[in-house]
């Protein structure tokens, strides 16, 4: 019996066509210190996390026309065409994140324009054919939620929020709080209350490390269920991959995750996705040194927990060898993977087959 099944988009497609659901509730000017993780939720809202603010943002895009499947995309030097379009040098933007509207298939990038404190948060997008265009965040529709206890030390703030997911009502948010224990997930209702939003303390053992670890974030995750009951799985810096329960993300809370998995030191996870090819179940990670690993998805509540000192271990894996210099990865459609990845010292978006 199949024991672990991920949230499709498809739910998004639903959630969408929902008349009680409530739209950001101000417009004006959506003041973004920085634009990090990029999600979609329903009915084209688009959530940025802004580490620099510790603010979860919620645009209203209007980007609601219904696509079932996009147009394949190819777009070689991206970098270049988002620096022609801002008016500006490759070498003056850095690219954070990129999110694809699962209802229109317009691909969306979270862009610094100028470097260290100086670099303006900007959102730009693609239509089918490749065009770029800026988001206006002047006079847009938009909510936002604080998130207190932010990181504070300079060389952290911005892991105050690593990612970022909608799932079932509730945004995702992993990143680095001013706690004792530093490693923080929160999960925020939307749309978006005044409730408490300082998230469960994040425990977790890093086989590779040998011990248990409370500072070290999220890099990277992707929400899961699992006999029915929805968890994270959550990929760290030096790779140990660990189930967290969402039911135990409130507020004030110590979680204890179970690492299930260790995938590799020396390793920083980027991104990661679910899908399900011919009947079978995977998860795509992109990492910054071990390349693109396709782990088999199957029976994640089998593999024993790791509580002992070990390297590479848990769930089987392959490395995609045709998939190189990932950068950022987001699934795209049912077949379909969004890519970025650096070719010549450009970067290049384009469309792969999942595999």
């Amino acid at each position: 019996m199949k024991t672990s099944t991920f949230f499709r988009s498809t739910m998004f497609v639903a959630l969408a066509a929902a008349a009680a659901f409530a739209a950001p509730v101000t417009t004006g000017k959506a003041d973004l210190k920085s634009a990090g993780p990029l999600a979609f939720g329903p009915d084209g809202i688009l959530f940025v996390g802004d580490s620099m603010s510790a603010k979860i943002f919620a645009i209203d895009t209007e980007d609601r026309a219904a696509n079932a499947s996009g147009a394949a995309l190819d777009v070689k030097g991206i970098d270049a065409k988002i620096a022609s379009a801002l008016g500006t040098m490759p070498d003056q933007i850095s690219i954070k994140s990129v999110a694809v509207n699962p209802v229109s298939k317009r691909v969306y990038l979270s862009v610094a324009r100028g470097k260290g404190a100086d670099g303006i948060a900007v959102i730009v997008r693609l239509d089918a054919s490749g065009k770029i265009s800026e988001l206006a965040l002047d006079n847009v529709k938009f909510s936002s939620t604080s998130l207190p206890n932010p990181a504070e030390r300079a060389n952290q703030r911005m892991d105050t929020i690593t990612e970022v997911r909608y799932v079932s009502g509730k945004v995702l948010v992993a990143g680095l709080s001013n706690e004792e224990f530093q490693s923080n997930m929160r999960s925020i209702p939307y749309p978006f209350e005044t409730a408490d939003n300082k998230g469960a303390s994040i425990e977790m053992y890093h086989g590779s490390h040998g011990r248990f670890e409370t500072n070290s974030p999220v890099r990277t995750f992707v929400p899961y269920s699992i006999n029915n009951q929805q968890y994270i799985l959550a990929a760290y810096t030096c790779t140990p991959l660990v189930k967290i329960p969402v039911s135990e993300l409130k507020g004030g809370a110590k979680v204890k995750g179970t690492t299930i998995a260790e995938l590799g030191a020396g390793n920083r996870p980027i991104d990661m996705i679910a899908y399900q090819k011919g009947g079978h179940e995977y998860i795509l990670m992109a990492n910054s040194n071990r390349g693109v690993m396709k782990l088999d998805a199957a029976h994640l509540d089998t593999y024993k927990p790791i509580t002992a000192p070990t390297d590479i271990t848990g769930i089987p894996y392959q490395t995609l060898d045709d998939w190189k210099d990932v950068k950022h990865l987001e699934k795209y459609d049912d077949k379909l993977a969004l890519v970025l990845s650096e070719s010549n010292g450009a970067n290049d978006l384009r469309t792969v087959a999942l595999p």
